[in-house]
C-alpha cells in the first residue's frame, strides 16, 4: 500500500459494517472500516474484533481493513493489540504513543495515522444507500 488511506466508512455496528462491506464488494473496492472515535473506551476490543469477524463472515470477498479508534488511552491500545486488532489510532503523549507503536510492530499491528476520505454512518438516514453512493465514487 502506498500509504494512503482506502476510502473509509465509520461504523457505529455490526448493520453498519455489514452495509459497508455489501456496498465495497459490489463496487469492487477495498474499504477501510473505522471505528467511531474513542469506541475503545465504550464498545471495547472485543467488540470491535467480533464486529469485524461477523461482518467479514456474512460477506464474504469483500476487501477491507479496520482502525479501532483508542483515544488518547493506551491502555485501551493495548487491549486492541491483545485482542488481535492490527490497526489502532492512537494520540496523546508521544512518549506513550511511541511505547504503544512499538508493541504493536512486534505483533504486525500499527498505529494508524492516516485518515483518508470518510462517511460516518451515523449520520446516514439510509446506510446501505450512502454506503454505495460514497463507494461509487472510487470505482475503477
Amino acid at each position: 500500500m502506498d500509504g494512503s488511506a482506502p476510502p473509509t466508512i465509520v461504523v457505529h455496528g455490526l448493520a453498519h459494517a455489514l452495509a459497508a462491506l455489501a456496498a465495497a464488494r459490489e463496487a469492487g473496492v477495498a474499504v477501510r472500516l473505522a471505528s467511531a472515535p474513542g469506541a475503545a473506551a465504550f464498545a471495547g476490543a472485543g467488540w470491535f474484533a467480533a464486529l469485524l469477524r461477523a461482518a467479514a463472515d456474512a460477506v464474504p470477498g469483500a476487501a477491507f481493513e479496520a482502525v479501532l479508534d483508542c483515544g488518547d488511552a493506551p491502555g485501551h491500545a493495548l487491549a486492541a493489540l491483545r485482542a488481535g486488532i492490527t490497526r489502532i489510532a492512537l494520540v496523546g503523549r508521544p512518549r506513550a504513543v511511541r511505547a504503544v507503536a512499538a508493541i504493536a510492530v512486534q505483533q504486525d499491528a500499527a498505529i494508524d495515522r492516516r485518515r483518508g476520505v470518510r462517511l460516518d454512518l451515523g449520520d446516514a438516514a439510509d446506510p446501505p444507500a450512502a454506503a454505495r453512493q460514497f463507494l461509487a465514487n472510487f470505482t475503477h
